[in-house]
């Protein structure tokens, strides 16, 4: 079971060790809410909790690199898997550490060698769709025909864990149910829910499980990615940057999104909540079992 204390709402992970060469980190949780006084329609006045969202700018050794909008529940975390998202960095090990100071609303990155080319893996920036407003440098999409995924016979989902999934993200305590205004992703390895992760942006959220699982030496290939928020290109592609094949989203799909997933061969499950889905690529991964009001309702009309 992952921890449920108010402090870990936000962010909360399976306890593993960590990679021999796993960058040092501080550890600078912010504060996840804000008590402020809303007016009803009743006309009457009371507090209210909102997402604490503040700006963080990230300095790659010394440099000034881009400033994300972030709740802040794991910010070393996300800063190092938005880096390997980017494909800026191949690796945790390439990080000396990552020290976060919210006094001065930044994160300072300090890695071994220095990254290579970085000037030509950033000059290009495509403004996504992404709540918060995403940033993905240029660069990135030109890696898709580096990605492999496992293939459809040794990853896979079947009908079953992609309900009990549902039925844990639905009964999970969590600042979007306390607050709302807040997107959340979760790793799951059959029905263990690995890590979870909210934030204010879905693509902060999974560069935040990247992180995780850099820095505990995951791999993605045997891995179910959950989100909220819909599968844009972005996060189809950080999705198989990852490594993982499968994701679950309560949302839908976009074009592109479906797109790059039907050229990675990976599977989408869309409009997924109660014991409801959509399966909108890669279905052979997929093995669909029939629920037990239907097989009931079909032994009764044979």
């Amino acid at each position: 079971m992952l921890p449920s204390d108010d402090e870990s709402l936000a962010f909360s992970a399976a306890p593993l060790p960590r990679r021999a060469d796993a960058p040092r980190l501080s550890h600078a949780r912010g504060v996840l809410l804000k008590r402020i006084e809303i007016l009803d329609q009743h006309g009457e006045r009371r507090g209210l909790d909102i997402p604490a969202e503040r700006p963080l700018t990230v300095f790659l050794d010394k440099r000034e690199l881009v400033t994300l909008m972030t709740l802040g529940a794991s910010p070393e975390l996300l800063v190092l898997g938005y880096l390997l998202n980017q494909d800026l960095i191949r690796g945790a090990g390439e990080v000396e550490s990552i020290d976060v100071d919210w006094a001065v609303e930044a994160a300072a990155i300090r890695t071994h060698a220095g990254v290579d080319d970085l000037d030509a893996k950033t000059a290009r920036r495509v403004v996504t769709t992404g709540c918060g407003q995403g940033t993905v440098f240029g660069d990135t999409m030109t890696q898709i025909g580096a990605i492999r995924l496992p293939t459809a016979e040794t990853a896979r989902i079947g009908q079953a864990t992609l309900l009990r999934i549902l039925e844990l993200m639905r009964s999970r305590d969590s600042v979007h149910r306390q607050a709302g205004s807040v997107h959340g992703c979760a790793l799951f390895h059959g029905t263990e829910m690995l890590v979870f992760v909210e934030d204010v942006g879905r693509h902060n959220a999974i560069d935040t499980i990247a992180g995780w699982m850099a820095v505990h030496g995951i791999g993605g290939g045997d891995k179910v990615f959950y989100t909220t928020g819909r599968l844009t290109s972005e996060m189809v592609m950080k999705s198989a940057h990852m490594g993982v094949p499968i994701i679950v989203s309560r949302n839908g799909v976009t074009a592109m999104g479906h797109a790059l997933a039907e050229q990675l061969g990976m599977t989408l499950f869309g409009r997924a909540a109660n014991r409801h889905f959509l399966c909108y690529s890669g279905a052979d991964r997929f093995d669909a079992e029939p629920l037990p009001h239907e097989a009931s309702r079909a032994l009764a009309s044979d």
